[in-house]
């Protein structure tokens, strides 16, 4: 009897590297890149041939795929929705929206019709045009704009070129830019039908019986509608933009709600949270430094806009670099003008 008790354990020892491979598995398309984080669960990301922009989270159920988020533009989310037969033949039948910002949100007309598209109340208001036209707002033309003149910048550096493997990685980085700068024409943003205010749980069938799908609005951070996608039984949540491996963008953002919003955060049960941007993430450190990070640019524009000092003056002169240990990109005075024009419109 202990023989055998022994002998069953040493099995599941040398069987546990083939489990843990088989959930880490890694599967590309010419387009995408497929990391399972748990059975049935991955993140997505761009190989680079064309321009995604975000992270993207699919769930393969028995008899059907939920995607959360749908990249930058239609052509992206194509091409997203053209490589998930690499990882599943089951069809996408819903599709989350994690907020509302272009990058995340625009390529939702591009899946099929019939699809249930589900997002916060804010978000459908957003991307419907109850709150105003987004294709209009800074954000999105604040990183739109600019395109054209990086596809120029590109195509003269390729032409002056001499050596042929830059010369070769600058055309296709012209092409990839190129090909986003025509796709953002077709853009028509696309709203939820089927929407939430704090809270929605959806099951999908599994193998072993259900996986259960929460969706959480812990209050403003990001965006006035952020939505973290919670599963409970695998303790994963996608944290979209209201939280990063590093500085969110904070153009549209609740900096003075955000901290507490991140409290929310932390009371779910997970292990791993997979962000809108960047690598699967393991440990929650991360989001106390960025509470913290919050909590003093809030404090510091708060003392400029007193002073009287302008938003631009402000941006140029606040120091975070008390903070530069926890995030690379801090490494001298300043801030995202973005981020202190939007804090001062707080204020006001």
């Amino acid at each position: 009897m202990i023989t055998r008790k022994i002998t069953t354990a040493l099995s599941i020892l040398l069987l546990l590297p083939a489990l843990v491979l088989a959930q880490g598995r890694v599967v590309e398309s010419d387009s995408h890149r497929f990391e399972e984080v748990a059975e049935g669960v991955w993140l997505v990301t761009g190989t680079g041939t064309v321009f995604t922009m975000s992270n993207v989270m699919v769930l393969v159920g028995e008899f059907d795929t939920l995607v959360v988020d749908s990249h930058v533009t239609p052509a992206a989310a194509r091409a997203l929705l053209d490589s998930i037969p690499v990882i599943t033949d089951k069809p996408v039948r819903y599709l989350v929206n994690s907020h509302y910002h272009f990058d995340h949100a625009h390529g939702a007309q591009a899946f099929p019709e019939g699809i249930e598209i589900i997002g916060h109340e804010f978000t459908r208001k957003k991307l419907n045009g109850e709150l105003g036209n987004v294709l209009e707002e800074n954000t999105f033309k604040s990183f739109s704009d600019p395109v054209p003149g990086t596809v120029a910048n590109l195509e003269r550096q390729a032409a002056e070129e001499t050596d042929p493997a830059r010369k070769a990685q600058l055309l296709e980085r012209h092409r990839v830019q190129r090909d986003y700068m025509n796709a953002i024409g077709e853009v028509q943003p696309t709203p939820p039908n089927i929407t939430l205010e704090t809270k929605m749980t959806l099951f999908q069938v599994v193998a072993d019986g259900s996986r259960e799908i929460q969706l959480h609005h812990f209050g403003r951070a990001h965006t006035g509608g952020d939505v973290v996608i919670y599963l409970p039984q695998d303790k994963i949540v996608f944290t979209g933009d209201m939280m990063l491996p590093g500085l969110a963008y904070m153009g549209d953002g609740h900096v003075d709600e955000w901290p507490d919003t991140l409290d929310g955060l932390l009371t779910l049960d997970f292990d791993t949270w997979l962000p809108g941007h960047g690598p699967v993430m393991r440990s929650k450190e991360a989001i106390g430094n960025f509470q913290g990070y919050l909590r003093d640019l809030w404090g510091k524009t708060s003392q400029m806009y007193s002073e009287g000092v302008s938003a631009e003056q402000a941006a140029q002169q606040i120091d975070m670099t008390n903070h530069s240990q926890n995030f690379a990109q801090i490494r001298g005075a300043g801030v995202d003008p973005r981020a202190i024009r939007r804090i001062y419109q707080l204020l006001d």
